[in-house]
C-alpha cells in the first residue's frame, strides 16, 4: 500500500443504530474504490468488516472493525462500529481514532435510540459530523420524515445538501443542491449518469438551496457580510461555509442514498474528501508527560518523535494478539524500538500493517494521523500509549463503563475451570467491558457484561474458541448476618477417651458493633486463668464459627467478642480444645442476641429521558429504593438512588423496556442495611434449602 501524508488522510467513524446499514455502507465504499470485486452482504455473511463467526451467525456487528481504501489520491480509513447497546462501547472507544463521524439514519425509522447515544459520543470527542439518510429505497421510507426526526434530535444545524430523486422502490438518484446537478443510478454497480435536475424537483431544489446558502453563510463572518449584501454565495463559498461550520460543530450536512444498492455513495465519498478534516486540522489531544502532572498538547508534527495510542486489541487465531492504533506524532516504520509509557515496558514493533477487516496489508511507513496495526506486542493493550521517547506524552486512557449485568458462571464438565479462566482472560484482552472474578462472599465465579446478548456472545466464544461449555445462573446476593442484642455465655469443650484428653473452658461476652465495623476480639483475661498461648486459638474458633452464620449460613459481622474468664487443665488443654470451646460459645450465645440479616445496598445513577422520569422513580420505589435526588442534563434526567442489590439483579431489561432503550444506569456497592423483617423468613428458608441440596 502507498504511503500517504496527513493531508491526504480521512479517518471516518461510521456510527448509528444497529442494522441501520453501517457495514453495508462500508461495503459500498470498498467496492467503489475497487478494493473488493463485489458487494458483500450482511445477510449472506460476506462483508469485509463483519468477519467474526458470531457476527455472521447473528447478522450484526459485535466489535469495531477497520478498513481502508484509496479514493482520488486520498486514503480513507473507515471505522465500522457496532450499533447495538450491548456492544456500543467498542464503537465509542474506536471513535477516538476518527476525525469525522458519519452518522447513519434510517430513511424508514428516522433517528433511533443508539443513534442518539453514538451522537453523544461524537459530541464528547468534538468530532465534526456528516449525516447520511440511508435505506431510501425501502418501503415506507421518507426523506422528509427522516429530516424532521434529525432536526428534532440534533437541532437546526442539520441541513440537507442533497435531495432524493424518487422514493421507496422508485428511488434512483440524488440531486446536489450546491452544484444543482442530478445523479441517476441504474443498478448497484455505482455507475451513474449526470443529468439536469428533474423539472418536478426544480422548485424544491431552489428552496432548499436558499436555506443551505443561508446556513453556510453562518459558518464564516465574511460570508455572512457578503450574503447580507448580495444575497448570494458562490458554490465554492457555500462549501467553505459548510466546512467551517462542520469544524466548529454548528453545521451537520445531510446526504442521502442507499448503501445496499450503492446509490449516492460515490457522492458521499467525494463529500468526505471535500468537507471532512484531515488529521492536521483537528485539535491536538492533551496528555501528560511521564512522571509529571503537567498537561501537554500532542501536536501532529510529522517530524516529532513517533507517538501512537492503541484503541483496540483482538486475538487473531493465526497471528496472535493484534493492536490497532493511531499515529499522533511522527512517522512509524517497521522494526523500531518503542516504550509503552502506560506500562513502562519496552516493546519492539516489527511488521506494521493496514487492515481490511481481518486481512492484513503490510506497509513500509505510516505518517502522523494514519491508522494501522501491529502484531505480537508482549505487554501492550487497549488504551496504552507507545513512544520512541521514554519521557514522552501519555495520552489519557479510555473511560470504560462498568458492566450492567452479572451471572454466576460454572463449567458443565469438571476440570474445565482452568480452561474457562484462561479463555475469559483472553477475551478480556479484546473486550475491556468484560469482567470476571470470584466473589469471595458467595464463593461464586461471576461474569459481567453490558447486557444479556453481550454475555451470550461471550459464552459462545468460550465454546467455539476454547472448547468450554458453561452454565449461567443468577448470582447469589451476598447477604450478611449480625446481632442487635448482647449476652454472656460459656463455651466449654471436654473430651476424654483414654490417654490424653481435650479440655478448654471459656466465658465470652457477645455484643453488637456499629454497621461496617467487622469483627473485634477483646482479651480481658487476667491472672492467667487461660494461658496466653491459647488466646489466639479462641479468637480463631469464634471467627470461623462466625463465617458459618447464625440464621441462614451467611457470615456474621459487626460483632465484638470479649473473652473475660475461663479455665484450663495442665495436661489436657490444647490450642485445638480452646478453638473448639470458643466456637461452641459463639454458636450457643449468638442466637440469643437478636440475630438479623443484612443486605447489600447499591448506589445507583439512572439516566432517563424527561418523559420517563416519573415511571423510573416509581419503579425504583417499588424496588424498596430511596430516591436521593435528581438533576437535568441536556433533556435527560439523572436520578440518584439507593436500592437493595436483590431488587436490581435484573434491572437492565426493565429499564430498556420502560425507556425504549434510551435509559442507562450505573451502580456500585455502597453499604449494608438490615433486611425488612417480613422478607427475612423467606430468605432464611431458601438458604437452608440450598444448604441441604449441597
Amino acid at each position: 500500500m502507498k504511503i500517504y501524508n496527513a493531508e491526504q488522510i480521512r479517518n471516518i467513524g461510521i456510527i448509528g443504530h444497529g442494522s441501520v446499514g453501517k457495514t453495508s455502507l462500508t461495503e459500498a465504499v470498498l467496492f467503489n474504490a475497487k478494493v473488493t470485486t463485489r458487494l458483500g452482504k450482511v445477510d449472506d455473511g460476506t462483508t469485509v468488516t463483519d468477519y467474526d463467526d458470531d457476527e455472521k451467525k447473528r447478522k450484526i456487528s459485535i466489535s469495531a472493525a477497520v478498513a481502508c481504501c484509496e479514493w482520488n489520491k486520498h486514503k480513507i480509513n473507515i471505522l465500522d462500529t457496532p450499533g447495538f447497546a450491548d456492544f456500543i462501547v467498542d464503537g465509542q472507544i474506536a471513535l477516538s481514532a476518527a476525525d469525522t463521524a458519519l452518522v447513519l439514519v434510517c430513511g424508514v425509522s428516522g433517528v433511533e435510540v443508539m443513534t442518539e447515544r453514538a451522537w453523544g459520543f461524537a459530541e464528547e470527542y468534538k468530532l465534526p459530523r456528516i449525516i447520511f439518510i440511508n435505506k431510501l429505497d425501502r418501503e415506507r421510507a421518507s426523506f422528509d420524515r427522516a429530516m424532521d426526526s434529525i432536526k428534532q434530535s440534533f437541532g437546526d444545524g442539520a441541513i440537507p445538501v442533497q435531495l432524493p430523486i424518487g422514493q421507496e422502490a422508485s428511488f434512483k438518484g440524488v440531486v446536489d443542491l450546491i452544484a444543482r446537478k442530478a445523479y441517476l443510478y441504474a443498478d448497484a454497480s455505482g455507475n451513474f449518469n449526470e443529468v439536469e435536475v428533474p423539472s418536478e424537483l426544480t422548485a424544491a431544489v431552489e428552496e432548499f438551496r436558499e436555506s443551505l446558502m443561508e446556513k453556510a453563510a453562518e459558518g464564516k463572518d465574511e460570508l455572512v457580510e457578503k450574503y447580507l449584501e448580495e444575497g448570494q454565495l458562490t458554490d465554492e463559498e457555500i462549501v467553505q461555509g459548510l466546512r467551517a461550520g462542520m469544524l466548529a460543530g454548528t453545521i451537520f450536512p445531510v446526504l442521502c442514498g442507499s448503501a445496499l444498492n450503492n446509490i449516492g455513495v460515490k457522492q458521499m465519498m467525494e463529500a468526505l474528501l471535500s468537507w471532512a478534516p484531515n488529521p492536521l486540522e483537528r485539535p491536538a489531544p492533551v496528555g501528560k508527560m511521564v512522571d509529571s502532572a503537567e498537561e501537554v498538547e500532542c501536536l501532529p508534527d510529522p517530524e516529532a518523535n513517533t507517538l501512537l495510542q492503541v484503541f483496540k486489541t483482538f486475538i487473531d487465531p493465526f497471528a496472535g494478539r493484534v493492536n490497532l492504533f493511531r499515529v499522533y506524532a511522527g512517522k512509524l516504520k517497521p522494526d523500531t524500538q518503542f516504550y509503552n509509557l502506560s506500562k513502562q515496558q519496552k516493546e519492539r514493533i516489527g511488521q506494521i500493517v493496514c487492515l481490511l477487516g481481518k486481512k492484513q496489508i503490510p506497509v513500509e511507513e505510516l505518517n502522523v494521523g494514519d491508522i494501522g496495526a501491529v502484531v505480537k506486542l508482549n505487554e501492550t493493550g487497549t488504551g496504552d500509549t507507545l513512544s520512541q521517547d521514554k519521557q514522552g506524552i501519555i495520552l489519557p486512557k479510555f473511560k470504560i463503563p462498568k458492566p450492567i449485568i452479572s451471572f454466576a458462571i460454572t463449567t458443565k464438565e469438571r476440570g474445565d475451570e482452568d480452561k474457562m479462566g484462561l479463555g475469559l482472560h483472553r477475551l478480556m484482552q479484546e473486550d475491556p467491558t468484560i469482567q470476571f472474578g470470584r466473589d469471595e462472599r458467595t464463593k461464586e465465579f461471576l461474569i459481567s457484561g453490558m447486557g444479556q446478548l453481550h454475555v451470550e456472545v461471550i459464552v459462545d466464544k468460550l465454546k467455539h474458541q476454547f472448547g468450554v461449555d458453561v452454565v449461567l445462573n443468577p448470582p447469589k446476593v451476598p447477604y450478611l448476618e449480625t446481632i442487635k442484642g448482647k449476652t454472656e455465655v460459656r463455651g466449654r469443650y471436654k473430651k476424654q477417651s483414654g490417654g490424653r484428653g481435650q479440655f478448654g473452658d471459656t466465658w465470652i461476652r457477645i455484643e453488637p458493633l456499629p454497621r461496617g465495623s467487622g469483627f473485634e476480639f477483646v482479651n480481658e483475661i487476667v491472672g492467667g486463668v487461660i494461658p496466653k498461648q491459647y488466646i489466639p486459638a479462641v479468637e480463631k474458633g469464634i471467627y470461623e464459627a462466625m463465617q458459618g452464620g447464625i440464621l441462614a449460613g451467611y457470615p456474621a459481622v459487626d460483632i465484638r467478642i470479649s473473652l473475660y474468664d475461663g479455665s484450663y487443665h495442665a495436661v489436657d488443654s490444647s490450642e485445638m480444645a480452646f478453638k473448639v470451646a470458643g466456637s461452641l460459645g459463639f454458636k450457643e450465645g449468638a442466637p440469643k442476641c437478636q440475630p438479623t440479616l443484612l443486605e447489600p445496598i447499591m448506589k445507583m445513577e439512572v439516566t432517563v429521558p424527561e418523559e420517563n422520569m416519573g415511571d423510573a422513580m416509581g419503579d425504583i420505589s417499588s424496588r424498596r429504593g430511596r430516591v436521593l435526588g435528581s438533576e437535568s442534563d441536556r433533556g435527560k434526567q439523572i436520578i440518584r438512588a439507593m436500592v437493595p442489590m436483590a431488587e436490581v439483579l435484573k434491572y437492565a431489561p426493565t429499564l430498556t423496556s420502560m425507556t425504549g432503550g434510551r435509559g442507562t444506569y450505573t451502580m456500585e456497592f455502597d453499604h449494608y442495611e438490615e433486611v425488612p423483617a417480613h422478607l427475612q423468613e423467606k430468605i432464611i428458608e431458601e438458604a437452608k434449602k440450598a444448604h441441604e441440596q449441597e
